[in-house]
């Protein structure tokens, strides 16, 4: 199903309701935008799950010890990958 049609705009379905606050394509009245003084369009207020709150992050050694552990694992991987196919 295709969310967005930008040669049928008119079809555009909102797809955000009180039941379904992570919807996208929310539809916002002039005075709603003027009411939150989002004028300028930064639409940053728009809530992302997956947002990385960098005032909080960790300390330091423990996010690269993070991104060590990550690529490791990475890396064991693409070796089991290497042995299974080197069985093939």
């Amino acid at each position: 199903m295709n969310c967005y049609n930008a040669q049928n705009k008119e079809l555009l379905e909102e797809r955000w309701s009180e039941e379904n606050l992570s919807g996208r394509f929310r539809k916002y009245s002039y005075n709603e935008i003027l009411e939150r003084d989002k004028t300028n369009f930064d639409i940053f207020w728009l809530k992302d799950d997956n947002y990385v709150d960098l005032d909080n992050l960790s300390e330091p050694e423990i996010l690269t010890q993070e991104i060590i552990d990550n690529m490791e694992s990475a890396l064991n991987s693409f070796r089991e990958v290497v042995k299974s196919l080197a069985k093939i």
